[in-house]
């Protein structure tokens, strides 16, 4: 199975962290969120990755390098301006998509969690959906919408400034439930063929827009797991503190 992991970005949220270095390189315990990822897909049986790097792309390859890509098939996706999410996931198409029958994943490096991945990769099958989202019923200022059969329907944003929530959905739904995204996806290499979009943009909003055209999207609710954002400094001091009290494992 193949993965690819979301690197690329600057890491704003995260400074002075990222001061001198990209956000996958920040440590937690010890281990770089790179590393904890990794190790993560490779337990779940992952063999083949490739990673998209921007900001301090070479500190990464080198890690890599130093590391022997940690026993595993790793590429490395350059992007000299920033293609976001989307546009990131589709220039890796080549990649993510030599076998058109197995699905793949797409992880965040900047998430941790316990997520069942083998689990929430046997549910895409058996939904027979385009992507899966692991989602959480938890607060957060942008939460996805999806319907009583767990199928993407659109999305809330919660303005904290204003007190207001704006709500977007893009087809009609009952019995809608608002989830938090935890950066986890499982695709379907068709995705690739169906997103029309070019150069950077959202994946986000690329599904949104392929759910408005029928194609099933689907939420995995990992409700029963860990799951942290490591997107803020403060977020990964909490993380260290979870890890030595044992809530969390690092593989």
């Amino acid at each position: 199975m193949k993965a690819m992991i979301l690197a690329a970005g600057l890491g704003t949220r995260l400074q002075p962290l990222t001061n001198d270095r990209p956000k996958a390189l920040v440590t937690v315990a010890g281990r770089t969120l790179l590393e904890i990822v990794l190790c993560r897909l490779r337990f779940f049986g992952v063999r083949e990755v490739i990673v998209n790097t921007h900001h301090y792309a070479e500190m990464i390859v080198e890690y890599l390098k130093a590391n022997h890509n940690f026993g595993m098939r790793i590429e490395v996706s350059r992007e000299r301006e920033l293609l976001e999410t989307g546009g990131g996931l589709k220039k890796a198409a080549h990649f993510l998509s030599e076998n058109l029958q197995e699905p793949f994943i797409l992880h965040n490096v900047d998430v941790i969690s316990t997520i069942d991945l083998g689990r929430m990769v046997r549910f895409h099958a058996e939904q027979n959906a385009l992507a899966t989202l692991a989602v959480q019923d938890r607060e957060s200022s942008r939460s996805l919408l999806f319907d009583e059969q767990g199928r993407l329907c659109g999305r809330r944003a919660r303005s904290a400034a204003k007190e207001e929530d704006k709500a977007e959905l893009v087809r009609a739904a009952f019995g809608v439930q608002a989830l938090g995204f935890c950066g986890i996806h499982v695709l379907s290499p068709q995705i690739f063929t169906k997103m029309n979009e070019e150069g950077a943009f959202s994946i986000i909003d690329a599904y949104l827009l392929l759910a408005a055209q029928g194609e099933k999207i689907v939420a995995f609710r990992a409700d029963e797991y860990y799951w942290r954002d490591l997107g803020r400094p403060e977020n990964v001091v909490q993380a260290e503190r979870d890890v030595e009290s044992g809530e969390i494992l690092l593989f």
